[in-house]
């Protein structure tokens, strides 16, 4: 039973991740590469769980207990005791091996070690490990608390058992899974960002504003958010990125990240962890009513 769970990399994901879990009643421990992202994760938290007593969702004793069972630490080896870790660093595939290289060394054939990755290959992930059996994906939807999905990935050794343990604890964590081999951007990347660049295209082309874009696909076909507000809570370069490494594997043009993308992310306008993308946001993440864009 998974009772003690690890999260490597608190940016917006890995902040959700592990309130989540803690809301759920596990104990959660969290590393970041610097002290300054480590602190301002908690931070962020305790501003996420501070909005959800503000609408009468949560009290302050729960938010006192939610914060008890998040555990900031220094060094990977302290999760050496954890019996699942999720890793949830950037999309970056040679960061991401590095960090699954240490913690094979660090944990016990026991530990199951998660990738949130949207789109890189577990397969790959896990060849630097001595027990690529235990290594599988486990790929959440941003907001992590309000969305009850998780993608569960098998790479090529993944086993049956490491599967059906995730499985299990998907449930424990009231969220629906879905079973997904290993593919380029499994389902839902695969298809969000498509969603994503053709609405970049159609602002391109000057059809209508990221506004109304935005706003003709949340009133005329119900989705919470439109493209653009979506992008820039994911982050627009972990969009590009997705949009990269699938247009590398598929070799299909669907797949080209667009040009105002590329220029956003050059930029620096990465959306919500910026306080700038398509709209401007608060220091809280709150979007205000200015576009950055016609």
């Amino acid at each position: 039973m998974i009772k003690k769970v690890g999260v490597i990399g608190v940016g917006t994901m890995g902040q959700g991740i592990a309130e989540m879990l803690a809301k759920n009643s596990l104990d959660v421990l969290v590393l970041e590469n610097s002290a300054d992202r480590l602190e301002h994760a908690m931070h962020m938290i305790e501003v996420s769980l501070d909005k959800q007593i503000e609408k009468w969702a949560i009290t302050s004793s729960e938010k006192k207990l939610i914060l008890s069972r998040i555990q900031p630490i220094n060094k990977v080896d302290e999760l050496s005791d954890c019996d699942l870790i999720i890793e949830s660093i950037t999309e970056d595939l040679e960061a991401k091996k590095e960090v699954f290289k240490q913690l094979d060394q660090v944990t016990d054939a026991s530990t199951i070690l998660a990738s949130n990755t949207s789109s890189l290959s577990l397969t790959e992930i896990a060849s630097v490990t001595r027990s690529p059996e235990r290594v599988i994906g486990m790929h959440f939807i941003h907001p992590v608390s309000k969305v009850d999905l998780v993608e569960i990935v098998r790479g090529l050794k993944t086993s049956d058992e490491t599967v059906e343990s995730l499985k299990q604890f998907a449930e424990a964590i009231q969220k629906k899974s879905v079973m997904v081999f290993e593919s380029p951007g499994f389902v839902t990347t695969r298809l969000i960002c498509l969603f994503i660049n053709e609405a970049l295209h159609v602002l391109e082309e000057g059809v209508a504003t990221a506004e109304d874009i935005d706003l003709a696909m949340r009133n005329g076909y119900s989705f919470k958010y439109g493209p653009f507000q979506m992008a820039d809570h994911f982050g627009l370069d972990s969009v590009q990125a997705a949009l990269e490494n699938m247009f590398r594997e598929y070799g299909d043009l669907r797949y080209r990240p667009s040009f105002t993308l590329k220029k956003m992310v050059r930029a620096g306008q990465l959306g919500v962890k910026t306080g700038v993308g398509f709209f401007k946001y608060d220091t809280d993440g709150d979007r205000s009513n200015e576009s950055t864009r016609n």
